[in-house]
């Protein structure tokens, strides 16, 4: 068995199979348009977008606006600590250093690849601020999707690290909001 609790045969015929997804993601970033917005929304989703909108929520809403915002930094810490613990004990390698046929434009975070922590940062956060805000919905659920798309597009995850993300974020803010 490996970190990821498959037997190794498995776990490589899961990366196999999940790595000619993956050069179908990326090959949607050979249009110099696509690879740009997903480039974006990337760079974005490392922490800009986030940071703004907390800053926009205390802005318009006061100490109302501070309690919602203390959640999402308490999901976004804890997030931060759980994926970089994971990505340490799976090890497991990046798409994008597992096959030449994925182009990178966008420089990974780190080494390694499960799970994302763009998609698991987008999912914990953006339950969180509808938890307390629910008309952003039009805003937040979109740009979540493009995050964990981009991870895809870019090369730099497999579905299953973006699934795992989506769950583990979705799983850690429900946990943050229960708690408080």
């Amino acid at each position: 068995m490996n970190a990821h609790g498959l037997p190794p045969a498995r776990m490589q015929r899961l990366s196999d199979y999940e790595l000619a997804w993956c050069r179908r993601f990326n090959g949607a970033a050979r249009r110099r348009a696509v690879e740009r917005l997903f480039a974006g929304v990337s760079r974005l989703g490392d922490g800009v977008f986030w940071y703004a909108l907390m800053g926009v929520i205390v802005a318009c809403e006061g100490a109302a606006g501070a309690s919602a915002v203390a959640r999402m930094l308490v999901a976004g810490g804890l997030g931060l600590a759980l994926y970089k613990w994971l990505k340490r004990r799976t090890v497991r390698p990046r798409p994008c250093a597992r096959s030449a046929a994925i182009s990178v434009t966008v420089a990974p975070l780190d080494e390694f690849s499960f799970p994302s922590g763009h998609t698991l940062h987008a999912v914990a956060f953006t339950t969180v601020a509808l938890a307390h805000y629910p008309a952003l919905a039009w805003l937040l659920l979109p740009f979540t999707l493009l995050v964990a798309a981009s991870r895809l597009v870019l090369g730099l995850h497999y579905p299953s690290d973006v699934l795992a993300g989506a769950l583990l974020g979705g799983a850690l803010a429900r946990t943050v909001l229960a708690l408080s």
